[in-house]
């Protein structure tokens, strides 16, 4: 599977080009279009338990969309409900990722994504204690809200990440969760930023610039304001 990204950074489409007769999974509603006699079958890939692990902890749909090039191969346009970036991320068999909830779109199918406890540390950052975790060999298509950073830390190399904008993340990474102003609840709550994640290298971390919580809690009280 080749990725081809269009429209980015703000309204990003990753077109998704597929050989002869090769699949592609995607998260069900994600698919725009696709070229003509791509076959589609939606299931709940790997069995009811694993569906429903992707619904109610994860944060995706219970089904999993298979789209199948036919013999000279095809293409399918897959990108995210909220307004912002992708980016396609290479998964290897020494190199698994957590994904947080919401940000998987697509992935070849030599990748097994699937619900993955996150931690205490997720439960309460934000993004609830489940995601997914994607392993296996290929390539996975993560959408955003806002626009995508990446941080390639090098051993001991330190980055602290506001817990609503975190992504993904290398699995052999190590982090911790705490307040913004450690030891202090009170002018966490002041400073407006009341938990962060403390990464440390090894290893690499996507984040995005927009935190879809922030915007929904916003989006609420201006509703209710009005």
């Amino acid at each position: 599977m080749q990725i081809q990204l269009r429209h980015n950074p703000a309204y990003t489409v990753a077109r998704c080009f597929l050989g002869p007769q090769e699949p592609v999974r995607v998260e069900s509603g994600a698919m725009i279009a696709h070229s003509a006699g791509v076959q589609v079958q939606a299931k709940a890939e790997g069995g009811i338990i694993a569906g429903l692990k992707r619904s109610v902890l994860a944060g995706e749909s219970f089904f999993v969309t298979t789209f199948t090039a036919p013999p000279d191969g095809g293409w399918v346009d897959v990108a995210s409900a909220l307004p912002g970036d992708a980016l396609a991320l290479q998964i290897t068999p020494e190199r698994p990722y957590f994904i947080t909830r919401g940000g998987w779109l697509a992935s070849s199918y030599g990748v097994e994504v699937e619900g993955k406890w996150g931690g205490f540390t997720n439960l309460f950052g934000g993004e609830g204690g489940f995601g997914m975790r994607a392993h296996g060999n290929g390539e996975v298509v993560l959408g955003v809200y806002g626009a995508i950073d990446v941080f390639d830390l090098a051993p001991g190399e330190q980055v602290t990440i506001d817990t609503g904008h975190v992504v993904a993340y290398d699995l052999a990474m190590t982090f911790r969760m705490r307040r913004a102003v450690a030891g202090r609840s009170i002018q966490s709550l002041k400073s407006g930023e009341g938990l962060v994640f403390d990464f440390t290298g090894p290893g690499r971390v996507l984040l995005q610039t927009r935190n879809p919580g922030a915007f929904a809690a916003w989006a609420g009280s201006s509703a209710s304001a009005g």
